[in-house]
């Protein structure tokens, strides 16, 4: 149990309690999920629509906030496997292209072959590279930017 309350102690200093007491005081000693929830909460329900329309624009900016920060993320993957090689079985090569949602990103190449290992990295801003691509490396970027970006409700 001491434990559990030195977790909370963090806890509630984080979030303006000055200790584990006046946590407790505020969501009882075995405090249920909704106790918690409404811990967050920085004000009651909205009386009147300006508030309401107010909370709306304030969500509004958030959504768009995060919009554009997941533009930044990898939302695109192209790969290519390929054997450059006539004297290596397989095709244990590859090109893999990872675009964010500007198609920017690298294009990273892998060649395998007897002797060992090599490994590339190319950039890309708008889906063009300022390095010369091998056409495998063209096919991946290509493939990226045609994959469609995943849908988080899974349609």
């Amino acid at each position: 149990m001491r434990a559990h309350w030195r977790g909370t102690e963090v806890w509630s200093y984080r979030h303006g309690f000055e200790n584990r007491w006046s946590f407790k005081r505020h969501v009882g000693s075995n405090p249920t999920p909704s106790a918690m929830f409404n811990l967050f909460k920085k004000d009651k329900e909205p009386k009147d629509l300006k508030k309401v329309l107010k909370q709306f624009e304030e969500l509004k900016k958030e959504v768009e906030k995060i919009s554009q920060s997941g533009k930044a993320s990898i939302q695109k993957v192209g790969i290519v496997r390929y054997n450059p090689f006539s004297e290596v079985g397989g095709d244990q090569s590859f090109s893999i292209a990872l675009l964010d949602g500007n198609n920017g990103g690298v294009v990273i190449t892998s060649l395998y072959s007897r002797e060992g290992n090599r490994v590339y990295g190319k950039s890309v801003k708008s889906g063009i590279s300022e390095y010369s691509l091998s056409n495998e490396e063209k096919k991946a970027i290509e493939r990226a930017i045609s994959s469609k970006i995943p849908d988080p409700n899974g349609q």
